[in-house]
């Protein structure tokens, strides 16, 4: 909340934001970002996972942008039990990303959407919104959860190992037949991961599998064109994309 000088009149807030705990699928304690209307209602849920960094302020951000826009947003802490990376070194992010099993993160993504939905305040629609490896999340629980009502992939990287370990035995290209909810998905011409060749086997097996989805390829952006603090931003693909995802989610989380 920001602090007013004194003597200034105090207005309620529009939104409330709060770190908070919820149960994962296997009982353990999920910390996570919570951005909420302040004013009563019924309000959509939106799942925003994180990049590969953690629980950072620009996740905390996009959480709040939703909040604003009338949804009931759980930014989950998928390194809760990991312990978070300094996120200026990319050798502790890279190791504590690739720890965590794909198994891990769908219980702790439907423990959230469960936390969402059980709101009194919630419209009983949840959706999903993740980014780089947030995304690559996104398009497994899209598969693994009957619980979701549409996911948004923005540039979701490693969709085809090179090589499966037993934290991620699947490709997650070989789950799309599995998919059971509305997908829009959002890449970059000049993305090496996932890269343009990727991305378009990706739009392959949607169509091959009879899949709801829209697609957007973006000129002149790479990995990250959303991710408004860092050199890989881009102003114009990134105000697209946030059009379109919320004409997206008013679409299947709305109605």
């Amino acid at each position: 909340m920001t602090r007013l000088a004194k003597g200034a009149m105090m207005y309620p807030p529009e939104i409330r934001s709060d770190m908070i705990r919820y149960p994962s699928q296997d009982g353990t304690q999920i910390n996570a970002y919570f951005s909420r209307p302040a004013a009563a209602g019924r309000y959509p849920g939106v799942v925003v996972i994180m990049e590969a960094f953690g629980l950072i302020e620009h996740i905390k951000d996009i959480a709040q942008r939703f909040a604003n826009q009338g949804y009931l947003a759980i930014a989950p802490d998928m390194y809760t039990r990991e312990g978070s990376p300094d996120p200026t070194v990319m050798d502790q992010v890279l190791k504590t990303m690739f720890s965590v099993p794909d198994t891990q993160a769908v219980a702790d993504l439907e423990g959230a959407i469960t936390y969402l939905k059980s709101q009194s305040d919630s419209n009983g629609k949840v959706g999903a919104i993740g980014f780089c490896s947030g995304g690559r999340y996104t398009l497994i629980l899209g598969c693994k959860s009957k619980n979701l009502d549409a996911a948004v992939d923005s540039a979701g990287g490693f969709i085809i190992h090179e090589q499966h370990t037993p934290q991620r035995p699947v490709s997650p290209i070989d789950m799309v037949p599995t998919l059971s909810c509305p997908l829009l998905a959002l890449f970059g011409e000049e993305d090496p991961n996932p890269s343009p060749a990727h991305a378009a086997r990706l739009q392959e097996e949607l169509d091959k599998h009879g899949k709801i989805y829209e697609f957007r390829m973006y000129r002149n952006a790479g990995h990250a064109f959303f991710a408004d603090y860092r050199p890989s931003y881009r102003a114009a693909a990134a105000q697209d994309m946030w059009h379109r995802v919320l004409v997206f989610y008013e679409q299947y989380l709305t109605a």
